[in-house]
């Protein structure tokens, strides 16, 4: 097998970006890296210790107090926020309502970045996010950039959480998207564009087997 294989999947919110990169890791037996979490976990950390976004200062001294780490737990990935396990809280709405807005945040992303890049120095890695291929590993093996109908993507994300958020309706799903959608894109640090050379999947009509059969055939000419 090639040394330090990267696969890189960038794309909007809710469109199963984790699923595939997870699926695509287990296959390939290399190391997932959920560079979504990260940022969620540090939007975690904010909104327990009331971080203003806009204080400098309240800003860099939070980072140095928070350590992130993986750890694999029944084939799946988990992150922990100074060692508590927070897989979990990180997906609840309070998190997704701020995560945009911290993760445009240039000493955020200055600092996931490196931890990133670290990650992917000697491994290989499947890892997802939204600036992935042009700013993490702009030279990652395989780009991939992920798309799906706006509708699609609300129902998915609902469905996903409203048994842990029962008063959640669609309509709120599809407005956060939106606003997330609008956030990533137009933000001045990082935006979520594809880079010229990431391969486009639009899987709204595909199932999760397909789309893993679409990377698979992607990344395999570089695994020997």
């Amino acid at each position: 097998m090639s040394n330090n294989i990267v696969v890189a999947i960038d794309g909007y919110s809710s469109c199963g970006k984790s699923t595939l990169a997870k699926a695509l890791a287990k296959k390939l037996h290399f190391i997932y890296v959920d560079s979504g979490a990260m940022y969620r976990a540090v939007a975690l950390y904010f909104l327990r210790n009331n971080i203003d976004v806009h204080n400098h200062e309240q800003i860099t001294q939070a980072l140095k107090n928070i350590h992130l780490n993986f750890h694999s737990r029944d084939y799946q990935t988990h992150i922990t926020l100074n060692d508590e396990e927070v897989s979990e809280e990180i997906r609840l709405m309070p998190v997704s309502e701020k995560v945009s807005e911290v993760a445009a945040i240039h000493e955020v992303r200055r600092e996931m970045v490196k931890q990133q890049q670290r990650m992917g120095h000697s491994k290989n890695i499947v890892m997802d996010g939204r600036d992935i291929g042009t700013t993490v590993f702009p030279h990652a093996t395989v780009k991939i950039f992920m798309t799906a109908d706006p509708k699609v993507r609300a129902e998915r994300r609902f469905k996903e959480i409203t048994g842990k958020n029962p008063e959640i309706t669609l309509e709120d799903v599809f407005e956060n998207l939106a606003h997330r959608d609008y956030q990533d894109t137009t933000r001045e640090e990082s935006p979520l564009v594809r880079a010229d050379d990431a391969i486009i999947l639009d899987n709204t009509d595909l199932t999760p087997t397909e789309q893993l059969e679409f990377a698979l055939d992607k990344v395999r000419p570089f695994v020997l």
